[in-house]
């Protein structure tokens, strides 16, 4: 039965199925549209890279639209926007990279603005000139991703895949060094400076340097380096010296290494970073930096005139040691002030040069061996003094040698720190002493005393001189007329006495009587003596003063 029937007012209801709901083909394109564009954006998403941040402290010759990224001189993304900082004290550069270099935007990546540039190693970013300013990449080694940067002043001096090592060399001063300064390796630029800044302690700067490969390995702990920077003129108790690197090294500075080898030290590569020191030349870096070092005090009673610091102190002319100081010290028991030299001694260079002498190192590195050696010598004569080293430069040095006559010294305790050497007064001032002695024997004579003296000589002389004058004046004048007459009168007796002799021959008995020889006897000695009266009278006509200088010799 119906159940409207028996309810006619009331509604009845009936079911209907569902309607399928149709599309209109109006719809069709936009739907195609909206599909493309997901598809595009997608796309776009996926090959897109990522959008970085670079903070500049000025952004000269920087662009929105226009300035490139450049990696290896390779366009890798473009200037979006350029503003200013919140405070206005720098500038915010917006850049996308492409997708395909996104690898290289990782945590320790450095970014600069490129622009034409001139340093000391050379002129860099002059395609710029054309092409204009562009923003720099130099890739880092850490594989995290990062987004902001803070952009550097200047573009870094040596590049991720340049093949060499970095070193650290700490100098009391800057000096002429400066970035791009070069490193020379026997007269060879082999690297550079790359920075500077002052050390954590402040009282030191710390160069960095970059040598390349593959001189780098020619750097060990045993190498020293020092500024090359210029002419080194050095005047010293050597003499005179000289030295240079290069042309470019007097106008721009650089620095020189060399590797000095010590014979108790092993040389080993040194380790990227490591420290040296800067030498302030060539002289006091190449020489002997000895492991085993003995401190002495030397007290002269001299001038020290002409000794500095670093002069050596030489063992028959070889290089033992160097002076470390020189000044004056106060002795309290004799409340006086003497000069004091101090100097190192260097027992391992010093055995080095000794031949025959057995196994040097173990010898050298045995404190008691060393002590017992030097005392050996020390009584035997060893003693330190001053020479000069150059009559040139006026330098002193200290020379250890024997003195056979040396007053004798006594024990020495080479355990401790710093003992005495005996010392040797200097040759120079012996002479000084030996000639202070002369002068004063000189002051001691009476030199007024004897000017007058030789004033009375002088005068007795000078009447000698006009007596003896007048004496020849007589001689010539009275004494030669009388002896001729006598020699006249002397010859007419020998002329008389021969005419008697020959008339007595005949009255006498026999010729060859006693009486008869007595008397010729005596006249030929008579005749000798008037011949040799008659010689002096003529020799005196001739030479008048000889009766006042003597008879003066003839030549033969």
């Amino acid at each position: 039965m119906n159940k409207n029937e028996d309810f006619p007012n009331l509604p009845s209801s009936e079911t209907r199925s569902k309607r399928k709901m149709r599309i209109s083909a109006v719809w069709i394109i936009p739907l195609v549209a909206l599909i493309v564009a997901l598809g595009i954006a997608v796309q776009k998403i996926l090959h897109e890279g990522p959008t970085i941040t670079i903070i500049f402290k000025k952004a000269e010759g920087i662009e929105a639209g226009k300035t490139f990224v450049k990696y290896k001189d390779v366009n890798i993304g473009q200037v979006e926007s350029v503003r200013l900082s919140d405070d206005f004290t720098k500038v915010v550069v917006t850049a996308k990279i492409e997708k395909s270099a996104e690898g290289l935007i990782v945590d320790d990546a450095q970014f600069w603005i490129e622009s034409p540039r001139v340093t000391l190693s050379g002129i860099s970013g002059f395609g710029t000139l054309l092409s204009g300013n562009h923003i720099g990449l130099e890739i880092g080694k850490s594989s995290k991703a990062r987004r902001i940067f803070t952009g550097l002043e200047l573009p870094p001096s040596i590049t991720i895949d340049q093949p060499g090592r970095q070193f650290i060399l700490r100098a009391d001063t800057l000096g002429s060094i400066g970035i791009g300064s070069p490193i020379y390796y026997r007269q060879l630029n082999v690297g550079r400076v790359i920075g500077y800044d002052l050390a954590t302690s402040g009282r030191s700067i710390d160069i960095r340097i970059f040598i390349n490969a593959p001189y780098d390995k020619q750097v060990t702990t045993q190498t020293h380096f020092w500024h090359a920077s210029g002419i080194d003129v050095n005047m010293n108790a050597k003499g005179l010296t000289v030295q240079t690197q290069s042309v470019l090294s007097l106008l721009i500075g650089g620095i020189a290494f060399e590797e000095t080898v010590s014979i108790l030290s092993e040389s080993k590569p040194a380790a990227e970073g490591f420290v040296f020191n800067l030498f302030s030349d060539r002289t006091s870096a190449t020489k002997k930096h000895e492991d085993i070092v003995s401190n002495a005090i030397l007290y002269f009673n001299e001038s020290l005139r002409g000794l500095s610091v670093g002069a050596p102190v030489t063992y028959a002319g070889l290089p033992v040691g160097e002076v470390t100081g020189v000044g004056l010290e106060y002795n309290a028991k004799t409340q006086s002030i003497r000069p004091r030299v101090d100097i190192a001694l260097y027992p391992a260079h010093f055995i080095a040069h000794i031949k025959n002498i057995g196994q040097k190192e173990p010898q050298a590195k045995d404190k008691e061996w060393r002590g017992a050696f030097m005392q050996r010598m020390i009584d035997r004569g060893l003693r330190a003094q001053l020479r000069s080293g150059s009559l040139v430069t006026g330098q002193l040095y200290v020379a250890l040698d024997y003195f056979p006559n040396a007053p004798k010294a006594g024990k020495i305790d080479f355990n401790s720190p710093v003992y005495e050497f005996p010392i040797m007064p200097s040759s120079m001032q012996d002479m000084e002493h030996k000639i202070s002695g002369i002068i004063a024997k000189m002051e001691k004579i009476p030199f007024d005393t004897l000017g007058l003296d030789a004033q009375k000589t002088i005068a007795s002389l000078n009447k000698m001189l006009q007596d003896a004058d007048t004496i020849l004046k007589h001689v010539d004048g009275e004494m030669l007329p009388e002896i001729k007459t006598t020699v006249q009168d002397l010859r007419k007796a020998i002329s008389t006495a021969e005419r008697t002799l020959a008339s007595a021959d005949k009255t006498l008995v026999g010729k060859d009587s006693p009486t008869q020889q007595e008397l010729r006897l005596a006249l030929q000695e008579v005749a000798r003596a008037a011949r040799s009266l008659n010689a002096l009278m003529e020799y005196l006509e001739r030479n008048p003063n000889a009766l006042i200088r003597g008879k003066i010799q003839e030549a033969p």
